[in-house]
């Protein structure tokens, strides 16, 4: 199944492929590595958004999509724009993707039981992915 795991940062949804099959990991081709909201916010801007990001799941094929979850308080605490988006991403119409949210404790306990089998530098992804990508393994392993 593929997975297209997701870090909601500013106005960007950083995006990132992982598939597994047969208990193999691999990373699909893609040259999109993260989705923008226009700067303006408006109504207009967020459906724009949910499309692109729609068509982005449609081309690749996806089923499941992982966004690491941020925190309404705190130290770190997301920022307005990003539950839009994050909003957006999980009311898409006409899709069939499931969409989970995965809280920074289920993914330190599923890193805990089931470290990455490889290193995130050896993946040949942009610094920028790596918790796109960790939400993604995650997204593949948690219960």
């Amino acid at each position: 199944m593929l997975i297209c795991g997701v870090e909601l940062s500013g106005s960007d949804a950083v995006v990132c492929l992982l598939n597994l099959d047969s208990g193999q990991f691999s990373l699909p081709e893609s040259k999109v590595r993260k989705i923008t909201l226009k700067k303006n916010h408006t109504r207009e801007d967020l459906q724009e958004f949910q499309v692109s990001f729609a068509k982005f799941l449609a081309e690749h094929d996806v089923k499941k999509v992982a966004i690491k979850e941020r925190m309404p308080k705190g130290k770190f605490a997301g920022g307005a724009i990003s539950f839009k988006m994050e909003a957006a991403i999980q009311l898409m119409p006409g899709t069939d993707v499931e969409v989970e949210l995965l809280s920074p404790a289920t993914i330190k306990s599923t890193l805990a039981a089931k470290p990455m089998p490889i290193s995130f530098s050896e993946t040949g992804l942009k610094v920028f992915q790596e918790t796109a990508f960790v939400a993604a393994y995650v997204g593949h392993l948690a219960k």
